[in-house]
């Protein structure tokens, strides 16, 4: 790693309004170094990334130094041409575009003014797959590739514009375990051929693995830059949050009382086969295993969104088919995607829309009018049930930081008062203070009755959440476990042999 920074910010401050985002706050990552950059929503890491990428251009007093080169402020073109080039969370890639296309994206561009040169574009994207010794059909359509392919073909267009800084915000979030170890790999080949990566995530474990220093926001302003070799993922929670966070197992016994959801050989031609489980009233059970493993398939049976071919699911002691989502809600049913951006929620409509979207019928009149008086109080009492954070229930859900549009994508389900509820991966993309909240959320829906069939690949979260953990391999269920008889370690060990 170079002694020198390439890039440097001193006093870098960016007010929106009234609003302090970022609070004087000075940075540096090496050329060739792996810098990590954490802290909860609204900490200030995504103003940071766009005061370097041009975005925003900070307040006056800012000094942003690229190479060694003083800069009052950057604009997207000068970023570019300096060589700092961001991978946001949704790629910004073109589904309908060959892997060459996307990654020459720029000849592309070009050729608006003159016939596109195809066999350079090729040579382009082959050289750039080539830096990271990966293979692609460079005519392949990126809608066929998988989310860690996808991530490489972002980087390659990257390494296509000569960047020299990568910025990557929430690499992993969507990745299992095997495509993270692969992600992590390709950003040591980049450290080695002298790119600086500045690696943006809420899965600290990943931090301290990759970095090589770590800094931390908290409210806008820098809580300290460390050596990732020195500081443990536990620290670092505790200083993003200002508080300690503790992590109990905290597993009740509740198979003795009558059983809430009996599902018996539930099985779906090609996707899952003889699954058989009990989810008692007050139980949390989680349901982990490798991605591919079926669990989503079986979450999206239960719901009636893809009926299984066989076997029985009885609701309190009744059989039920669930040939639909609408017959699952009415059997008493609730389920929250894993992807909260095109399936859990709209994200250009209110967070008052989005809360009573799934209770229309019950707050309409017998002529099917709703008064928008009581769209407002049901939505005011979720958002004050669930302590979501919106300047107010007129503001678009895309407004929101991750954690509060998971809390209204939950309040949703919830106003439908169901007896049991599939949360599909509910912390994906949460930073740490966010996840405890989620989870006490959990614990307390329990408290009070409700079912919870808990769906992680993340074996921390089902190992302190739930009361009971199965585990889901190749379609189907190989293991039952209790926190209490088994470590943390041994399960991690089981689910990823």
């Amino acid at each position: 790693m170079s002694t020198a920074p390439f890039l440097r910010m001193t006093r870098a401050t960016k007010r929106f309004g009234g609003v302090v985002a970022l609070d004087d706050v000075d940075w540096d990552v090496m050329a060739g170094e792996v810098h990590c950059l954490v802290g909860e929503n609204g900490s200030g890491k995504s103003t940071m990334i766009k005061l370097v990428s041009g975005v925003h251009l900070p307040d006056p007093g800012t000094r942003i130094e690229v190479d060694g080169q003083p800069h009052a402020g950057i604009t997207p073109k000068l970023a570019k041409d300096l060589g700092i080039h961001v991978i946001y969370q949704d790629l910004s890639l073109f589904p309908n575009l060959s892997v060459a296309e996307n990654i020459a994206i720029e000849e592309v561009v070009q050729g608006l003014a003159r016939p596109v040169r195809r066999t350079r574009m090729r040579e382009i994207a082959a050289a750039a797959l080539a830096r990271l010794d990966f293979v692609l059909p460079l005519d392949k359509s990126v809608a066929s590739l998988s989310i860690a392919e996808r991530q490489i073909i972002a980087i390659c267009r990257g390494l296509a514009s000569q960047a020299r800084l990568l910025i990557m915000d929430e690499p992993t979030a969507s990745l299992t375990r095997a495509e993270v170890r692969l992600l992590l790999g390709i950003v040591a080949r980049l450290k080695e051929q002298g790119i600086a990566i500045v690696f943006v995530s809420h899965r600290l474990e990943e931090v301290v693995e990759i970095a090589e220093r770590v800094t931390v926001l908290r409210d806008g302003r820098r809580v300290g830059t460390y050596p990732a070799a020195q500081i443990s993922a536990k620290r670092l929670a505790e200083l993003m949050t200002g508080r300690a966070i503790e992590h109990k197992v905290v597993m009740h016994d509740v198979t003795s009382i009558t059983p809430l959801l009996e599902v018996t050989a539930l099985t779906r031609w090609g996707e899952f086969a003889d699954v058989t489980f009990t989810l008692h009233r007050g139980e949390v059970l989680g349901l982990t295993g490798l991605l591919g493993a079926g669990r989503t398939e079986v979450a999206l049976s239960l719901f009636g969104m893809a009926p299984s071919d066989s076997g029985e699911i009885r609701v309190e002691g009744r059989p039920v088919v669930m040939a639909s989502n609408r017959e699952a809600i009415r059997a008493g049913i609730a389920y929250l995607s894993e992807d909260r951006l095109s399936l859990g929620l709209n994200m250009r409509q209110s967070v008052k829309d989005n809360l009573v979207l799934t209770v229309l019928d019950r707050l309409a009149n017998r002529l099917g009018w709703i008064k928008p008086g009581k769209r407002r109080a049901v939505a005011a009492d979720w958002v004050s049930r669930l302590n979501i954070r919106t300047a107010s229930i007129e503001a678009s859900a895309q407004q929101l930081s991750g954690g509060n549009q998971q809390r209204v994508a939950l309040a949703k389900w919830l106003a439908t008062e169901p007896k049991a509820l599939i949360l599909d991966s509910p912390t994906v993309g949460v930073d740490v203070g966010n996840k405890q909240g989620i989870y006490e959320i959990i614990r307390g829906l329990a408290a009070r009755g409700i079912g919870i069939l808990l769906i992680s690949d993340e074996i921390p979260e089902v190992y302190y959440t739930c009361d009971r953990i199965l585990h889901m391999r190749e379609g189907r269920i190989v293991g039952v476990h209790r926190p209490t008889e088994i470590s943390e370690h041994e399960l991690e060990e089981r689910v990823y042999a």
